[in-house]
């Protein structure tokens, strides 16, 4: 019994308080980085550096603790080091999320699931060190966090972005100052500008970025797109985290 009631002492439950304080401070920190990056239409967002940073918080705080690894009952922990075994989880867990993250076209899918594997790994790892009150407040904050901004993100200010391909005849190309006015028109700033000619020079291609702080629905983008007059062809694809 004495075993069991020794992850739950009072000095065990202060130590596992003063964690939580850090991981709230961690959320607070990688929120405010991720909306940022979420902001400007990265693919990595709010839960994404939210779950690191909390993930990394949580790594870091425990070892200031070292006397109360494992319940406080072992008697010498530099003898019970655990750090080598810690390296070995998160490298291989490092490739399990390397393997969930998937590029599709301009869009990067699975940074998040791949941050909710990391923090995973951290969590266990904390459960395997003792700190069951800190392991059960990270899991609780992860769901909280991943559920949360599900709801939340569609209504923050952001940029949207999307990135088109625009194809003409070598003998009919609209300037760039005339492609610029009509996005502008369309409710989109050409943020970044790429060339291609093509076909042995017979047909010429613009490659844009356009963001636009207002959401857009891209079927009425693509249908003013199909309308331009001399266009050959063009694609669409508007970025996604």
């Amino acid at each position: 019994m004495e075993l069991l009631t020794a992850y739950w002492s009072h000095e065990e439950l202060v130590i596992n308080g003063i964690i939580m304080l850090h991981l709230m401070g961690a959320l607070a920190v990688g929120v405010l980085i991720g909306y940022e990056r979420s902001y400007h239409g990265r693919a990595a967002g709010i839960r994404t550096y939210a779950l690191v940073c909390v993930g990394s918080t949580l790594l870091t705080v425990v070892n200031a603790y070292p006397d109360m690894w494992y319940g406080g009952l072992v008697q010498s922990p530099a003898a019970a080091d655990p750090s080598r075994a810690i390296q070995g989880i998160l490298t291989g867990i490092g490739f399990l999320g390397a393997g969930v993250i998937i590029k599709e076209g301009f869009s990067i899918r699975g940074l998040t699931t791949a941050a909710s594997i990391w923090l995973t790994a951290t969590v266990g790892i904390i459960i395997g060190l003792g700190f069951y009150g800190a392991a059960m407040s990270t899991a609780l904050l992860s769901v909280l966090l991943m559920s949360g901004s599900r709801l939340i993100e569609p209504y923050l200010p952001r940029e949207h972005t999307a990135h088109v391909a625009l194809t003409f005849p070598r003998n009919h190309v609209p300037s760039s100052k005339a492609v610029q006015e009509l996005m502008a028109g369309l409710g989109y700033t050409v943020a970044n500008w790429n060339f291609e000619l093509t076909a042995g020079g017979e047909r010429y291609g613009y490659h844009l970025e356009l963001k636009s702080t207002r959401p857009h629905d891209p079927t009425q983008l693509a249908e003013a797109l199909s309308s331009i007059e001399g266009l050959i062809e063009f694609s669409l694809a508007p970025s996604r985290s």
